[in-house]
């Protein structure tokens, strides 16, 4: 019998790529915010229910970091109370919840990637809503935190990027706080792969190498010149995070270490340059 899977939050990058990249033996039920609301714990509880998956992938969240330090109601209700009743929904049904988190968890201030099992510390309301959610999953859940996620769909910072490249004569950039460019698809599949083969508890995917803002921004206007997406090249200037305050502060390195899940996948994740150019193809491609 097929594997029947719910996935929350197709509206999203995340959601929309393990749609795309769903096994074909999978049986998919993608419900977006329309189909099903994530504030109301009764239509979680009747929908997971009336479905009976075997996993739920819970793509959905608040994400909107600076936002959230004025909603920290709606955030909480999206990032913990949402993810309590999914898992206790999960339970219900027998079903395994596979939980997005974030390295927002982290202070940053470790200066070497962060293991699995390191302490955490968020540093606002996005953070610890998330750690908060990780928490309400409970033990049985896979939870897989990442970074930097961005696709050709959606709104993110390679998309925002290109927008600016092309409208002005100088960009401006962040260049003191370090992470991971994630590729949403890269995300999705090793979340596939990491359900089928068994995994539990907390794990850490991004793609491999790091990056400051900075570093990112430089590598999209490079390879979106070569590839035919910019026209021309602009001055990318870079500045620090004193240099463009945010209501919510960030981790200044939040880079994950990946040793775990490279060993239970068998394989490294590709790095991050990599992705940038298949995701520009796309966009190329597709618009």
């Amino acid at each position: 019998m097929p594997v029947i899977t719910l996935i929350t939050g197709v509206g999203g990058q995340v959601g929309r790529a393990l749609v795309a990249c769903a096994p074909g033996d999978v049986t998919v039920h993608a419900l977006d915010r329309a189909a099903l609301d994530l504030a109301d714990p009764r239509a979680i509880a009747e929908t997971v229910k009336r479905l009976s998956p075997d996993v739920i992938f819970n793509a959905a969240a608040y994400t909107a970091v600076d936002k959230a330090e004025s909603e920290a109601d709606i955030a909480r209700a999206i990032n913990v109370d949402a993810v309590a009743a999914l898992a206790n929904a999960a339970q219900t049904v027998g079903a395994q919840l596979v939980h997005i988190s974030t390295d927002f968890v982290f202070d940053g201030s470790g200066g070497t990637p962060y293991p699995p099992d390191a302490m955490t510390s968020p540093l606002g309301v996005y953070g610890t809503t998330k750690r908060a959610g990780e928490l309400a999953a409970g033990p049985d859940a896979l939870i897989v935190r990442t970074a930097w996620v961005y696709a050709s769909q959606g709104a993110n910072f390679v998309k925002t990027m290109l927008r600016l490249m092309a409208e002005r004569d100088e960009v401006r950039v962040v260049a003191d706080q370090i992470g991971t460019p994630t590729w949403a698809s890269s995300l999705a599949q090793a979340l596939w792969q990491l359900h089928d083969l068994g995994a539990r508890g907390i794990y850490h995917y991004t793609d491999s190498g790091v990056a400051s803002w900075y570093d990112f921004a430089l590598a999209i206007q490079e390879e979106s010149v070569a590839c035919g997406l910019l026209t021309r090249a602009v001055p990318i200037i870079p500045i620090t995070t004193a240099d463009f305050p945010t209501p919510a502060r960030r981790p200044s390195c939040g880079v994950l270490d990946k040793q775990a899940t490279t060993a239970l996948l068998g394989r490294a994740a590709p790095h991050w340059r990599v992705n940038l150019r298949h995701m520009l193809g796309e966009l190329l491609t597709h618009g």
